[in-house]
């Protein structure tokens, strides 16, 4: 781990440049904090910044700042920059502030927080606890995700710092958009809307998200509440020849499971049971589990099939 700072610029007008060491620096402010009083910073300084690298040589991560207060224990960073270099995908992370710790390499991040990763995905929230070590990003606050035409708000998240795979805690909304290259009359029809109220928990790289308490499905011409749902993405290419690496969770549902209490709705028709599969390309309902049906029109039922 090598610390690269510049301290601000003396009367004199010459700027002073130090090329630390962790371990120095970290001396050097246990000895400042000694005869400073307590609640100052041992140090401040601008253009900081901190790097880690593999036993190769090749960076790993590195973390700055445009201006830092430097105590015993903590750096506390403005207008944090952080990055994450990975073999097949590589992560952004900026804040307004950030505290660095020194001893466990921890960061906590608030203000404008904004992961970003080189394959598309976008999370935003007010603040952000990042463990570089374990590879994981926690927060309590709301969360935004975005990712093709995906859009995920709730409360409260953990997962994977490359946002591969994510769980939000509650208040769950996901918003499934058409292409956007569809007619607008189109993407009204294709429009989904998910609500949960309890965990989501999103894998981008097995294309499946799983809902969690008083769940519930909206499409034009479709209502499905259930205690717990599946949903299984198509990926962007399901050709056999595609590289499995250029796959993602992409523009359409393959199919939904739903299980417990299930109820859907479709016009004036509602059908009542344990389990429900709903597949996209045909539009198929498939019913199980003591299977209860409220029939005001056939013609909504034709594609329905019941199990025992």
């Amino acid at each position: 781990m090598v610390f690269n700072v510049k301290t601000k610029k003396p009367k004199n007008g010459k700027t002073v440049f130090l090329f630390l060491s962790f371990w120095i620096f970290g001396f050097l402010g246990a000895c400042l904090a000694a005869s400073q009083p307590a609640g100052e910073a041992d140090q401040q300084i601008s253009d900081f910044s901190i790097s880690g690298y593999e036993d190769k040589g090749k960076k790993s991560w590195d973390i700055s700042g445009k201006s830092a207060d430097i105590f015993t224990e903590v750096v506390k960073l403005k207008d944090v920059d952080g990055n994450l270099y990975g073999k097949e995908e590589n992560v952004n992370l900026t804040a307004k502030t950030g505290d660095f710790n020194k001893t466990d390499g921890k960061v906590h991040l608030e203000k404008d927080v904004v992961i970003t990763t080189s394959k598309g995905a976008k999370l935003t929230t007010n603040s952000m606890d990042w463990d570089r070590k374990n590879q994981v990003v926690t927060t309590e606050d709301k969360v935004n995700i975005e990712k093709d035409n995906i859009a995920i708000v709730g409360t409260g998240a953990h997962g994977e710092q490359s946002l591969k795979k994510v769980a939000l805690n509650k208040d769950v909304r996901v918003d499934i958009n058409s292409e956007k290259d569809s007619l607008k009359e189109l993407a009204l029809k294709d429009k989904i809307i998910i609500t949960c109220d309890g965990q989501l928990i999103v894998d981008y790289e097995k294309n499946i998200a799983s809902f969690n308490d008083n769940v519930k499905v909206e499409k034009l011409d479709l209502i499905i509440y259930s205690d717990k749902m599946d949903l299984y993405f198509m990926t962007g290419d399901n050709s056999a020849k595609a590289d499995k690496t250029t796959k993602s969770m992409a523009n359409s549902i393959d199919k939904i499971i739903a299980s417990g209490n299930v109820k859907i709705v479709r016009g004036e028709n509602i059908s009542y049971s344990q389990e429900a599969i709903y597949t996209a390309l045909d539009k198929k309902v498939v019913l199980s589990g003591h299977p209860k049906l409220v029939f005001y029109s056939t013609e909504e039922f034709k594609n329905a099939s019941f199990g025992n």
